[in-house]
């Protein structure tokens, strides 16, 4: 989940001693933030991209004083859907981030989801917004990404037997997706904690597209998220725990099985419910 590796990037200055901050030097013009970490599970907006397996994950951000950032972010897959190469995702993220007022910060910019090796009509674009501040105690993020229609979106599998057989039924068909999303966190004075909730909503065109690949697998569903985040004194180290799941039913899911389940055995719900351990590394 790229939230848990983002959470550790501000648990990290959360854990920054008080005097150690008062004797920084002035910002620089640009700074290069990052993370690396291991995850119990890669769950993308709640279905699982690792079979329910361990996935090693990193990004790297570098970010001007003027608000324009890129970056980029990394993760190995298996099991859900074929992308026609390596089992491996990589983000190339853009985009501007300025405060509106005091405490509160836009963020726009635009994240190209690709997988190397594989074929170009499963790659896609997806812009997005965010609007984050603070709430008394928590910090609050509300977010929403539309990525216009694309090849990798549409529907060119009808459901998971065609997808098992390798005939497509409506091959190039193009579809967009929406994403919206709030994210909360608030610290535990005095315990390195800090308690984290997630809920998206995806509305897609439902069914499978190349390689049976699918961002809304079954066109509308809620995924959500709660955990704990602990900031190991002294250390760059983030220790995480959230139990995730989303509102697709087993029976939602059978026509796009086997794709849609554990080991690619038509058994199991890759968008079930699990509890999600993380180790992340902040720099």
């Amino acid at each position: 989940m790229k939230y848990v590796l983002l959470s550790a990037l501000v648990l990290s200055g959360l854990a920054t001693p008080a005097l150690a901050q008062e004797e920084t030097a002035p910002p620089k013009a640009v700074t290069v933030s990052g993370s690396v970490g291991l995850v119990s599970d890669y769950r993308f907006r709640g279905v699982s991209q690792s079979d329910e397996q361990l996935a090693v994950q990193g990004g790297l951000t570098i970010a001007h004083e003027s608000g324009v950032y890129i970056g980029t972010w990394g993760s190995n897959l298996a099991g859900w859907g074929t992308f026609g190469g390596a089992n491996m995702e990589l983000d190339l993220i853009a985009g501007y981030k300025t405060t509106l007022s005091e405490g509160v910060a836009l963020d726009v910019g635009a994240t190209w989801y690709m997988y190397p090796g594989g074929f170009n009509n499963t790659d896609f674009i997806e812009p997005y917004a965010k609007v984050s501040g603070t709430i008394g105690p928590a910090t609050v993020l509300a977010g929403v990404a539309y990525a216009p229609k694309q090849e990798a979106l549409g529907s060119w599998y009808s459901n998971g037997a065609s997808a098992a057989a390798g005939v497509y039924d409506d091959p190039g068909d193009k579809n967009d997706n929406l994403y919206l999303w709030t994210d909360a966190s608030v610290g535990v004075p005095n315990t390195g904690l800090t308690a984290k909730a997630h809920v998206g909503f995806s509305k897609g065109n439902k069914g499978l597209g190349p390689f049976a690949t699918s961002v809304a697998p079954t066109g509308e569903y809620i995924d959500w998220m709660a955990g704990l985040d602990y900031a190991v004194p002294g250390t760059p180290l983030t220790l995480g725990v959230a139990y995730t799941d989303t509102d697709i039913s087993n029976r939602e899911a059978a026509y796009l099985r086997p794709s849609f389940s554990k080991g690619q055995d038509g058994t199991g719900n890759i968008a079930g419910s699990q509890v999600v351990f993380s180790l992340t590394a902040a720099f």
